[in-house]
């Protein structure tokens, strides 16, 4: 499968959503819709990496799946609003890049990641 731009993501769910009648939903409701996904995700999380076991017989479910999930609501909800996801994350990685720009410990020349702990 091709790599996608945000822009494109954005066309893509588009021309999905347009093939139906209801088009999007309100605003209201996709926040809702991403907050019920948010708490899929939790639960995958949690029953993967938390303390928190799936029951025995329990179907086992995706992280990534999850995430997809959201990016899809994210997605309806940007559009819905006119918002072009591209332009929001260039603004709001040079907002991280200035605002927490001494917050974190570099890494060195010739130091790999995965040699750092994680901190975000």
């Amino acid at each position: 499968m091709a790599e996608m731009t945000l822009r494109q993501v954005q066309e893509d769910v588009d021309r999905y959503i347009s093939q139906f009648r209801e088009g999007y939903f309100h605003p209201m409701t996709l926040v809702v819709r991403l907050a019920e996904e948010v708490g899929e995700l939790a639960r995958e999380v949690n029953h993967r990496f938390g303390q928190k076991p799936k029951k025995p017989g329990e179907a086992e479910g995706s992280v990534a799946m999850e995430l997809g999930d959201i990016l899809f609501v994210v997605t309806c909800l940007a559009n819905s609003l006119d918002i072009d996801l591209e332009a929001v994350h260039h603004a709001v990685m040079e907002k991280f890049r200035t605002r927490d720009k001494n917050r974190w410990t570099p890494i060195a020349k010739g130091e790999g990641a995965e040699e750092t702990e994680g901190t975000m």
